[in-house]
């Protein structure tokens, strides 16, 4: 079986079900381990299309799925956050085809996406629970640096210089 990363439209079915699986994952993790629950269906019915990933659209941004074996297994998305820093959104692999090398593999197409987009620099946050993510990170050359936004679910920013 191998691996390939290309470009797919934010709102392809495809997409859509990679982005549902992602949500539901990262939001469960939080309230199971904040609160002893899962994520209320319609809850995550609201966020999930309150944030259909438009920002990863062409021409400031891309999405990009990976496929094991023909089979959609993951997603990572850039966004331009200015002339010269992107930002890394949604990386996520399916949990059986984790360890196998997909993750590398999408954060480095996302830099190069990145890179085409013209970025020199790429940002991303994410949370203390999310321990495999910031593992990969640093494995991949990110450091963690200041805040960088708002967002009240971030708990750690990393940064990478691209050129």
């Amino acid at each position: 079986m191998t691996w390939t990363v290309t470009p797919e439209p934010y709102d392809s079915p495809v997409a859509a079900a990679l982005w549902r699986a992602y949500y539901t994952e990262v939001s469960d993790r939080w309230y199971l381990l904040h609160e002893g629950r899962r994520t209320d269906p319609d809850e995550l019915e609201r966020e999930i299309a309150a944030q259909p990933g438009a920002d990863l659209a062409p021409p400031g941004g891309r999405l990009l799925v990976a496929r094991y074996g023909g089979e959609p297994a993951g997603s990572a998305g850039v966004r331009l956050v200015d002339g010269t820093t992107a930002e890394l959104k949604r990386v996520f692999l399916r949990e059986p085809m984790r360890g196998r090398g997909g993750a590398a593999l999408l954060v480095g197409a996302a830099e190069e996406a990145a890179r085409a987009l013209g970025a020199a620099r790429m940002i991303l946050d994410t949370r203390s629970d999310l321990v495999e993510a910031r593992g990969l990170y640093a494995r991949l050359g990110y450091r963690e640096t200041a805040r960088h936004n708002d967002d009240p679910y971030a708990e750690h920013w990393f940064g990478k210089d691209l050129a």
